[in-house]
């Protein structure tokens, strides 16, 4: 193998090393910035002790997550979105940035919204009519 053919394959293998470190290092960002996850626009956010439930609406379509206080370290979370008339779906487990996101189609009935992280929760009662 000739050295020009030696320096484009290191050329080439910096370049994977430095696209693949570049998109490590963008990947946290991305996950931290749990708000984009839904569509829509925000339309109610319910404070509590330990988090925030967000809601977004769009299209008829309700989406819910919820975020920690104190991201980075995993902690049980939950969040529940509710159409009325219809089952509740919930998202829950030991979370490091959020739970969910939910959705469901409300059309335009009310919803009912719930969330949690750690001890600390809360429920929003039907919402959105």
């Amino acid at each position: 193998m000739d050295s020009g053919a030696i320096r484009r394959r290191a050329g080439l293998g910096l370049a994977v090393l430095t696209g693949s470190g570049l998109l490590a290092l963008a990947v946290p960002g991305t996950a931290q910035a749990a708000d984009s996850t839904c569509s829509g626009r925000e339309v109610k956010s319910l404070p509590f002790t330990t988090g925030t439930v967000h809601v977004y609406k769009r299209d008829g379509y309700v989406c819910a997550l919820t975020t920690p206080d104190q991201p980075g370290r995993k902690q049980f979370m939950s969040v529940t979105v509710q159409a009325r008339g219809n089952r509740p779906v919930t998202d829950k487990g030991r979370f490091t940035y959020h739970a969910g996101p939910v959705t469901v189609h409300a059309g335009h009935r009310c919803v009912r919204v719930s969330g949690a992280v750690g001890s600390g929760s809360v429920s929003s009662g039907w919402i959105l009519c």
